[in-house]
């Protein structure tokens, strides 16, 4: 099953914090019908207490487990963010240029999170997804991404 559509992939974004980049990850997860509204602030309230930041200049906002009822369907959304945004705390230097918002229906969550962290550990990999000129090809790319 295809978790990841054009719809759900922004380009060129630019936030002047990580709250903002999250909530742009979560928006196109609730316009792609995979979560409800309140699925944002769980991701929020999860980074919060644990960091997304991934290492390879990629961030991995999700929910948290309690939000679980919050999701419809398994899904993942894309930002790109060329001039990134720092996920580290006051002090870190976390930058992210690739944000994947995760929604993770069932027991879906641990193997999705698994399939795009095998992915990311491929610099050349990351660098593909910052390159990237359209929707399009980030699809191409994360295709293999499924449920």
């Amino acid at each position: 099953m295809t978790i990841l559509k054009e719809e759900n992939v922004v380009l060129n974004k630019s936030f002047s914090n990580k709250e903002d980049a999250i909530r742009e990850a979560g928006r196109l997860l609730v316009d792609g019908g995979y979560v409800k509204p309140e699925y944002i602030e769980s991701m929020l309230e999860r980074e919060e207490t644990v960091s997304t930041y991934m290492g390879n200049f990629i961030a991995i906002p999700h929910g948290r487990e309690d939000a679980k009822e919050l999701i419809e369907s398994t899904g993942i959304s894309v930002v790109q963010v060329p001039e990134g945004v720092n996920f580290g705390k006051d002090g870190e230097d976390k930058l992210a240029t690739i944000i994947i918002g995760i929604a993770g229906a069932g027991n879906d969550h641990l193997e999705v999170l698994s399939q795009i962290a095998v992915y990311c550990s491929e610099i050349e990999n990351v660098t593909k997804l910052a390159d990237a000129k359209s929707e399009k090809e980030i699809v191409q790319l994360l295709g293999g991404i499924e449920a």
